[in-house]
């Protein structure tokens, strides 16, 4: 925290500082202490596990700080750990797994995600775009290849990610101030292998030659070695609602089984919009 930061100074919105999360609006009049217990929350979350480092994170007092982390302890929103550190609490291990039960897309998908796992033997996701961001709602792992690092929970860019294209394809508005908005956000180029490989002009002709298609493609672009086959899920008023993909490593993705895998992939995303009460034509 800078000298002349005050103690009581408004915290700003969860995510803002660490860069991998969209900013959220700021916080209705009223609303300073709640926003400020998020923040410090949202910052535990993100691996800040000292007090100080909190208080830094969130532009908040270390005072105000410590006093929300007490009642964050209190009520189990976080937890103390042996080296004294702070680490998230198991009331939002039980928050969250409510919340994914409720998620009537996380449901409606179970079935066919499976079905699509024991198909291709390679790992399988479901991810809804939150805040501007892809989020993880569902993973099966492959049963060959190297662990990929995304997980229930997670949060990645939306241009990257075979999923958050597929999320977009309904948006040409947006494809070149997210392209541009990732790229800054994410850094440099060592933050992901093709982070520069594309201008913004030929992202969006990326993107318009996989909206005419209906599927996505991340072919490296979030992690080396990985490629993926994503496909929108769309809802009963024909609004894109979700996105389901299959990844592998390089070895198993030649260019003639990522074009196999389109329409498989299409169709387990049909399969969970049908659940959802889409029906094509009815739009």
């Amino acid at each position: 925290m800078s000298p002349s930061a005050s103690p009581d100074a408004p915290a700003p919105p969860p995510g803002a500082r660490a860069g991998t999360r969209a900013p959220a609006a700021p916080p209705p009049p009223g609303t300073q202490t709640l926003a400020r217990g998020i923040a410090v929350v949202d910052a535990v979350a993100r691996g800040h596990g000292r007090l100080r480092d909190i208080a830094a994170e969130t532009g908040v007092g270390r005072s105000t700080t410590h006093r929300l982390l007490q009642l964050l302890l209190a009520t189990g929103y976080v937890r103390h750990l042996d080296d004294g550190r702070y680490a998230l609490g198991p009331a939002l291990i039980e928050l969250g797994y409510q919340a994914l039960q409720e998620n009537p897309v996380a449901d409606v998908a179970a079935g066919p995600l499976r079905a699509l796992a024991a198909r291709v033997s390679d790992t399988v996701h479901l991810a809804i775009e939150d805040r501007g961001q892809v989020l993880y709602l569902d993973k099966i792992p492959g049963t060959r290849g190297a662990e990929m690092r995304s997980r229930v929970g997670h949060r990645m860019p939306l241009t990257r990610t075979g999923v958050g294209k597929a999320l977009l394809l309904d948006q040409p508005e947006r494809w070149r101030e997210q392209f541009v908005a990732d790229r800054r956000v994410g850094g440099d180029a060592s933050d992901g292998p093709a982070a520069d490989v594309l201008t913004p002009d030929e992202f969006v002709a990326v993107m318009e030659a996989s909206a005419r298609r209906g599927v996505a493609f991340d072919l490296e672009e979030n992690e080396p070695g990985i490629l993926c086959v994503a496909a929108p899920v769309r809802d009963a008023s024909g609004a894109v609602a979700a996105a389901v993909s299959v990844s592998a490593t390089r070895p198993y993705m030649p260019p003639a089984r990522v074009e196999s895998l389109v329409p498989v992939v299409l169709g387990a995303a049909a399969a969970v919009a049908a659940g959802l009460g889409y029906r094509p034509g009815g739009r």
